[in-house]
């Protein structure tokens, strides 16, 4: 199918978001649309992405057979969820978002939200992590439709201790704070840290079965490799 030709980054993000396509058609979609209109920013972030790889970000978090390090974290509501009390109803996808500003981000909880109750009915969980408060946090769970928790990782701590917190650099820090992405406003830190986005599929036992993680942002974890790895991990309990 023939990609149309946008006239701003949101009419783009829009039309990527709502398509009738799997997560991975969507994003690259959308990374089309947002190279032909901002070259420049696109570039930076092949540079960033360049730097990343070569220091094997995210190599080092939990992998398939690894525990899953606990978490306490605040919803979008103030209330604290847990791994522990999501293990105790089944399997459980832990995600994690750079924030709701983020259009990648967002086409991919919107593409998780059409797939949440079949999750649910499956005796599985999943949650969102981002690491913003808790309004902005609630502001992307609305925008995607989510009916599962959005969790505040507050200055990036528990993706810190999982080796999946990354400093986006100094030419995309500028190219960010010059287009209005106000990290040190939704973080509450001057820090100018994100996760690497992440999926986790965790079973009952606390140990990973699966994951994705890339250092580009505009790669997720597939929905179908999702619900495949939540029936494999129900299938070990």
């Amino acid at each position: 199918m023939k990609q149309p030709a946008f006239a701003t980054v949101e009419e783009a993000f829009v039309y990527c978001r709502d398509l009738d396509a799997s997560l991975s058609e969507r994003l690259d979609a959308f990374a089309k649309a947002s190279r032909a209109l901002r070259p420049e920013s696109q570039e930076a972030v092949d540079r960033m992405v360049e730097r990343l790889r070569a220091h094997e970000a995210g190599a080092l978090s939990p992998g398939p057979g690894d525990l899953m390090p606990p978490f306490a974290l605040p919803d979008e509501t103030g209330c604290i969820v847990t791994l522990d009390a999501l293990l105790a109803g089944g399997p459980a996808a832990i995600t994690f978002h750079r924030g709701h500003w983020c259009p990648f981000c967002r086409i991919n909880t919107r593409t998780l939200s059409e797939v949440q109750d079949a999750i649910l009915a499956d005796g599985s969980s999943i949650v969102a992590i981002v690491p913003e408060r808790e309004h902005f946090a609630a502001r992307l769970k609305a925008d995607a439709g989510l009916r599962y928790p959005v969790l505040s990782d507050m200055d990036n701590g528990y993706a810190l201790s999982i080796n999946l917190a990354i400093w986006v650099g100094e030419e995309v820090q500028d190219l960010m704070a010059r287009s209005g992405r106000d990290l040190p406003s939704y973080q509450g830190n001057e820090a100018w840290i994100l996760p690497i986005p992440a999926t986790f599929v965790v079973a009952q036992d606390g140990r990973v079965v699966a994951r994705f993680i890339d250092p580009d942002y505009r790669k997720r974890m597939a929905v179908e490799d999702l619900l495949a790895a939540l029936r494999a991990a129900r299938a070990q309990a």
